[in-house]
């Protein structure tokens, strides 16, 4: 029997495809390009761990934007399982933003 290898890197893509998908209800622009996400982390057991911020500590989406991240991450084959972990440090700002996400917005 041939051992697979997991290739984080690919799943790592997947996450990121679909994080492409979920858009913050204020700015019509995905979460991944406003840069609200920090960190996405594999291991091999197709655990994964997301570090995002929101726009700000008061947004209205604090609860329901992490529970759909998780949820839609979790729906792809291959992850076992998702955390998610909110973090304010450091605090979004407009230069986290992509220069897709700029241009989206009228700001280049």
């Amino acid at each position: 029997m041939s051992e697979t290898t997991i290739d984080t890197n690919e799943l790592g893509e997947k996450i990121v495809k679909v994080l492409k998908t979920i858009y913050d209800p204020e700015i019509p622009v995905d979460i991944y390009e406003l840069g609200l996400i920090y960190d996405v982390f594999v291991n091999e057991d197709y655990d994964v761990k997301i570090l995002m911020t929101l726009t700000s500590p008061n947004c209205p989406v604090a609860e329901s934007l992490p529970q759909e991240i998780q949820e839609k991450v979790k729906s792809l084959d291959a992850v076992n399982d998702v955390e998610m972990e909110l973090t304010f440090d450091p605090p979004w700002s407009q230069d986290l933003m992509s220069e897709e996400a700029k241009l989206e917005l009228g700001m280049l």
